[in-house]
């Protein structure tokens, strides 16, 4: 492009009004003229420009449509979540971010002006505010600065549990058929201990018989089931399966003043853990999806959920697993919840999930290997038609900055735009851990969830059933069952036999007590074999 093409540096009345601008920059601002309610990402870039008068923006009601944030290490793409995450929460949608190297939880307090903030805002014609947002602060397990999240492991289900155990398909299938037999049989999964027991129990002299009943569990796979289990016990991972459970419908607070609560889950402890982090990101989204209701097409999200570092949750993960990844993001918006990944480039997600993702911020690439160039050329391949050229663009790009393609108001693919981004109104970097700790106690959560509690549950029951049973081989031990005691429970004498087997005698008197189940019904699961039983 010549000099005399170049555009001005203003717009007398705004694009429309400017015939100095190139037909492609007319286009582009066309596209993101939107009237209804929009997040402002920044301003256009062409030829080697920034033109504040075309604004790229995305429209509110499309966030649940998903997205993508992409780019090399670097290139800016924590700030661009604070910055859409600022946006949605002012405009009363709840944020759930996930805060892997431990930066994000700046966003509840105001920012610092300076000259780059400055500068930045005047590039892009930014009327910029310093603001702190109302966050409330997670931690795994209480590992960490932050709430204790924690998940039961009859909730989180066989199939997240595998990935976290990596266990093969065959042994995934395995987990599953032990999940079904405590399912049925009442044996609550509270922790890594009741498992434990079960498949233990599944594996001694008493319960190989049991096997059978369960589509013919081979005791060497249990074996290694239990041995995964207690590799990953010595890894120091028991306390993130437990009770009290984490409430997922936490997730879509909004503060009293009417902006949407931005949920930070503060990973920095367990970030050596990826496996694990990973997959339980993916519980909290299974979690939403199995407990909120249809709303279909909604004037702006009920949740947006950032799922940092995605490129974890789909390494060496099963069919199963990326089938189940790819049902709940086809389904999950219509229940108003829009999810965006973010890793280094779209190569990282599978195409079936990147099919679904209409929302696109790609910062910039390397292409120093072969490699990289091959991941690049492969970026170009999945944006719509561009007058840039998108190889040249994605290398040149520099912090801050990113092609965007997003769907407009009528669910179009918005022009392909290389766009300066806004600076966040937030803090640009983490709190001080006592001023974290201090957010934490004062939430009116904490007390809710910072004290673990261990009550009955499969491994007490499994336990008490030993005790009985040598309790019963005495020749003065009575007959007479305690569970037949009059608890008319559906399935106790459908199934009494097989009852006495598991559990022994008496085990069964706590079970009106069971997450709001009886005996004899079996847990409903989700898609991803998760499973909610609330009190």
């Amino acid at each position: 492009m010549t000099d005399s093409e170049a555009p001005p540096a203003k717009a007398p009345e705004g694009v429309s009004g400017a015939p100095a601008l190139p037909q492609p920059v007319l286009e582009i601002a066309s596209g993101y003229a939107f009237t209804g309610p929009a997040l402002d990402l920044g301003a256009l870039l062409w030829d080697g420009r920034c033109l504040p008068d075309v604004q790229i923006r995305i429209p509110l009601p499309m966030l649940n449509r998903h997205g993508l944030v992409a780019g090399a290490t670097g290139t800016g793409k924590t700030k661009t979540l604070q910055l859409i995450a600022e946006q949605l929460s002012a405009q009363g949608v709840p944020v759930f971010l996930a805060d892997v190297k431990g930066d994000v939880s700046g966003i509840s307090a105001p920012g610092q002006e300076n000259d780059k903030v400055r500068t930045r805002a005047g590039e892009v014609r930014q009327e910029w505010t310093p603001a702190g947002f109302p966050c409330e602060f997670y931690a795994l397990g209480g590992m960490g600065h932050g709430i204790p999240v924690r998940a039961t492991v009859t909730s989180f289900g066989p199939v997240l549990l595998s990935k976290v155990l990596q266990l093969n398909q065959t042994q995934e299938q395995s987990l599953g058929l032990i999940f079904h037999y405590a399912d049925q049989k009442g044996l609550e999964l509270v922790d890594l201990k009741d498992l434990r027991a079960v498949v233990t129990f599944l594996t001694s002299d008493e319960g190989k018989s049991e096997l059978k009943g369960i589509g013919g569990l081979s005791t060497a796979t249990a074996g290694v089931i239990l041995r995964s289990l207690a590799a990953f016990e010595a890894q120091g991972m028991s306390p993130f399966f437990g009770e009290p459970e984490f409430d997922t419908s936490e997730l879509s607070r909004v503060a009293g003043d009417g902006r949407g609560t931005v949920s930070v889950l503060e990973l920095p402890a367990v970030q050596d853990k990826p496996q694990l982090f990973s997959t339980f990101l993916m519980w909290l989204l299974a979690d939403l999806f199995h407990d909120l209701p249809e709303v279909g097409d909604v004037d702006k999200p009920k949740l947006v959920f950032f799922f940092d570092e995605a490129h974890l949750l789909f390494n060496d993960a099963s069919k199963a697993f990326l089938d189940a990844i790819t049902q709940t993001v086809r389904l999950i918006r219509s229940k108003g919840v829009g999810v965006f990944f973010v890793t280094q480039t779209p190569k990282d997600v599978p195409g079936d999930v990147l099919a679904q993702l209409g929302n696109r911020v790609q910062h910039a690439l390397r292409a120093f290997t072969p490699d990289d160039q091959k991941a690049l050329k492969a970026t170009v391949k999945t944006f719509p038609n561009s007058p840039y050229d998108l190889e040249e663009v994605l290398t040149a790009l520099g912090t801050g900055e990113a092609v965007v393609t997003v769907l407009s108001e009528k669910g179009a693919p918005t022009p392909v735009a290389a766009t300066r981004l806004r600076a966040p109104e937030s803090l640009m970097g983490p709190v001080d851990p006592a001023t974290l700790d201090r957010a934490v106690e004062q939430s009116p959560l904490y007390g809710r969830y910072a004290e673990a509690v261990d009550r009955e549950s499969a491994y007490e029951k499994l336990t008490a059933r030993e005790a009985q049973a040598a309790a019963s081989s005495a020749p003065s031990a009575p007959s007479e069952p305690a569970s037949s005691r009059g608890r008319g429970r559906k399935g106790d004498d459908q199934d009494s036999s097989v009852v006495q087997q598991v559990v022994g005698s008496g085990v069964f008197k706590s079970l009106a007590r069971s997450l709001g189940t009886q005996v004899g019904r079996e847990i409903t699961r989700s898609i991803f074999g998760t499973a909610r039983r609330r009190r």
